[in-house]
């Protein structure tokens, strides 16, 4: 019963041309990044985004370019929007009821939503991982890779660094997709939890921006989202993994719990 719920809820997700039209947006920033390093001159170094002036030497370094470009709006601006309308979505077209109908429960069917949105959380960052390599891989030479600590790799391992960053910023934003699970349940208009999830990650990152709170940072979800330096060294350290692991595990219980005792008693029959 639930495989056949969460195949369905995955099979309706990625239907959608709207998650389509999402991925195919973040597929075209590492297109565009590397179409306009590559018409240009020379980048200099330490303008722009991180690692643009590694880009003409090996093009590799366009899909951590564009994962550094996207972090802060745009993933979680698609999260925002696929968070946000998994039960609003539901209410708002009146279909939430006939969900529940079946014998789902309510826990299961805040599970397999979760789930769902926990998904394309994982995949919209190896989009952008993916399409970077292969763009960079076409319009650049490729080769082994010199990391931040000075040692060089071979280009088989540079692509597991790469999935790794994408893995790391997975994780990274299953914590906003958990409040936006959260945010889902206490309205039955989906834009507006889709609105609020992403502005409440614009708020984040612009507290973690202020050093006067430079003791509420630890504890905003957005604050390691940029911290995959460490895979980007030799030897490899998951410390920044870890810790950022931890605070969004943290996210996804507090904000998981609250869906759940919201959902529990949401009146879906009004």
């Amino acid at each position: 019963m639930t495989g056949g719920l969460l195949a369905s809820e995955l099979g309706l997700l990625f239907r959608r041309r709207r998650t389509w039209a999402m991925l195919c947006a973040l597929a075209a920033i590492p297109i565009l990044i590397a179409v306009a390093v590559r018409v240009s001159s020379a980048v200099p170094a330490g303008r722009g985004p991180a690692f643009l002036d590694r880009i003409t030497q090996n093009g590799l370094f366009v899909g951590v370019t564009a994962m550094v470009v996207s972090v802060p709006l745009f993933l979680p601006l698609t999260v925002g929007v696929v968070a946000g309308d998994t039960i609003a979505g539901e209410a708002g077209q009146g279909t939430l009821r006939y969900l529940l109908v079946a014998p789902a429960g309510r826990v299961r069917l805040l599970l397999i939503k979760y789930a769902g949105a926990a998904l394309f959380v994982v995949v919209a960052p190896l989009v952008v991982a993916m399409v970077g390599a292969g763009i960079g891989a076409a319009l650049f030479p490729v080769g082994p890779v010199t990391l931040l600590s000075g040692d060089t790799i071979g280009t088989g391992e540079a692509m597991v660094r790469l999935l790794l960053i994408a893995a790391y910023l997975a994780v990274s934003l299953l914590g906003l997709s958990a409040i936006g699970l959260f945010i889902s349940t206490l309205t039955d208009v989906p834009v507006g939890a889709m609105a609020a999830t992403v502005v409440l990650s614009v708020v984040a990152q612009v507290l973690d921006a202020l050093p006067q709170l430079e003791w509420l940072h630890p504890w905003l979800f957005s604050h390691y989202w940029l911290d995959f330096g460490d895979l980007l060294r030799q030897p490899l350290s998951w410390d920044s993994f870890a810790a950022n692991a931890v605070l969004q595990a943290g996210y996804v219980a507090v904000f998981g719990a609250l869906a759940y005792g919201r959902f529990i008693t949401k009146d879906v029959l009004s």
